[in-house]
This record gives structure tokens, C-alpha cells and sequence, in this order.
């Protein structure tokens, strides 16, 4: 099997720029390596994405949310993840389960034993090696995403419209997710977008030492 490596954080944090740059890297030493992201993945995922994140999907109740997350997710695991993982890939995933219980969960507000039920039924037991958190403050990481969103027409823009204190609670859930669970890394993303580079790298070279080569 291979390795699955997911990024998480608030919205901003830049961990779209940095899945990029790590795959490359990772190539040029010789893996193999498939990159992907949530919502989204695959074409019936990436529909469900256009859903979710269209700020004109304004009227969707949190649960339906919650449940469009997970019907991605699965058919995300199935198609995707799981049949590269099993190839002996290094999966690098932009987002996956823990960002249903820092935004569904600490968010919203919905409760947290059925979010990781939900979790455990779409994910079919696939879990993440290793969860690097690039973490920033809710104030900085919201102004990098208002201002890639008005560049990009704000076609997915849906999140970035909630308010501070929901970002607030969605970065401490996380910050109390990487204090839970050991394969969290916490990364500091502030800095240049080669400092953050540099310190995500010194990480994974640490876990891949630690472990087998694919």
C-alpha cells in the first residue's frame, strides 16, 4: 500500500500552492504520485463540489451539507483514493475527513458522534498516514481567500461569506483535532510561500524515513 498524506487548515492557508510543489518534489525522487482534492476528486464528486461551494447554494441546510460531503467523499474513496493507495501511490489529498469535523462539526455546530459515524461509513476505513495542518490566523487566511475568490469571479466562494467566529471555531477545531491525534503535523504558514515549502518538506521527509517506501 501506499501512502496517504492530507492537507488541511482555514481557508487561505495556501495548501493548494503547497500539495503542487510537494508533489513535484516528491516526484523527482522517484514516487509516484497522485494528487487530488475534497470536495471533489472525481466527475460525480466534483459536481457535488460545485454545490457546495456555489455561494448561491446559500439556502443549504447544514445537514444537507453535511450529507453532500459525505456522498462525495465515498464515491471520492472508492474511485480515486483507495485504487491509488493500492498501487502503491503516495496520495496527497487537499482536504478529507477532518475538515467534516473542523467545519460540520465545530462550524455548524452539528454533532460530532454523527459526523465521525458518517466519516467512518464514506471513508471505508481509509485513513490518512499523515495530516499536515498549515495553520494561521483566521484574519490572514480569510484575506487571501476574499481576495483569490474576487479574482476568480467568486465561483466558489460559499465558505469564505460566513462570519469570523465561524472561521474562529473552525480553526480551533482544528488546532484541537492536531492535539488529539499523533499523525497530525501542525506547519506554520506564515512566512513566504518558500519557507512554508521548506518546513512541509522537512516534515514528510521525516515521516517517510520513518516508515517503508512504497
Amino acid at each position: 500500500m501506499g501512502y496517504f498524506i492530507t492537507f488541511e487548515g482555514i481557508e487561505g492557508c495556501g495548501k493548494s500552492t503547497q500539495i503542487v510543489r510537494l508533489a513535484a518534489s516528491l516526484r523527482q525522487q522517484g514516487y509516484t504520485v497522485r494528487t487530488t482534492r475534497e470536495p471533489g476528486g472525481c466527475p460525480l464528486a466534483d459536481a457535488m463540489r460545485r454545490i457546495l461551494l456555489d455561494p448561491k447554494s446559500s439556502e443549504l441546510v447544514p445537514r444537507a451539507e453535511l450529507l453532500l460531503y459525505a456522498a462525495a467523499r465515498a464515491q471520492h474513496v472508492a474511485e480515486v483514493i483507495r485504487p491509488a493507495l493500492t498501487a502503491d501511490e503516495i496520495v496527497l489529498c487537499d482536504r478529507y475527513i477532518d475538515a467534516t469535523v473542523a467545519y460540520q462539526g465545530m462550524g455548524r455546530g452539528l454533532d460530532l458522534a454523527l459526523i465521525h459515524e458518517l466519516n467512518r461509513l464514506a471513508s471505508d476505513g481509509v485513513t490518512p498516514d499523515l495530516t499536515l495542518l498549515l495553520d494561521m490566523p483566521v484574519e490572514t487566511g480569510l484575506d487571501r481567500a476574499r481576495q483569490r475568490n474576487g479574482a476568480d469571479n467568486d465561483a466558489e466562494g460559499r465558505f469564505e461569506a460566513e462570519s469570523f467566529a465561524f472561521h474562529q471555531r473552525i480553526r480551533d477545531g482544528y488546532l484541537q483535532l492536531a492535539a488529539d491525534e499523533v499523525r497530525f503535523c501542525r506547519i506554520e504558514a506564515q512566512g513566504t510561500i518558500d519557507e512554508v515549502e521548506q518546513r512541509i518538506t522537512a516534515a514528510v521527509e521525516d515521516f517517510l524515513q520513518a516508515g517503508q517506501t512504497p
